[in-house]
């Protein structure tokens, strides 16, 4: 009985011994594919920032070259016309009548 516990734990240990030596860190695959697969990654980016950067500058062109403080203006009043007035803003028209 002793020499069958023996014989386990020692293939218990080798075994134990294996698992840990083994080397799981990827760097057994063989061709190297990081090198590649990080060169190609790194083009998928560049190509998407190229892109990024062309859309932003057409909208950017599009622009009017300044905004009119009446255009501006004409915004908010077509904002506050859709807009249903809150309580505050009942309040606020209350005061001003009020004070003139």
């Amino acid at each position: 009985m002793a020499v069958v516990v023996s014989v386990l734990a020692s293939s218990a240990v080798t075994f134990t011994q294996d698992v840990l030596a083994a080397n799981n860190f990827g760097d057994d695959v063989p061709g190297g594919v990081a090198g590649p697969l990080g060169l190609f990654i790194i083009l998928l980016l560049l190509i998407a920032t190229v892109l990024l950067i062309r859309n932003m500058n057409m909208r950017i062109k599009r622009l009017p070259t300044s905004f009119d403080e009446q255009s501006v203006k004409e915004s908010k009043d077509a904002e506050s016309s859709t807009k249903k007035p809150d309580s505050s803003d009942i309040n606020s028209d209350e005061e001003d009548s009020r004070a003139h």
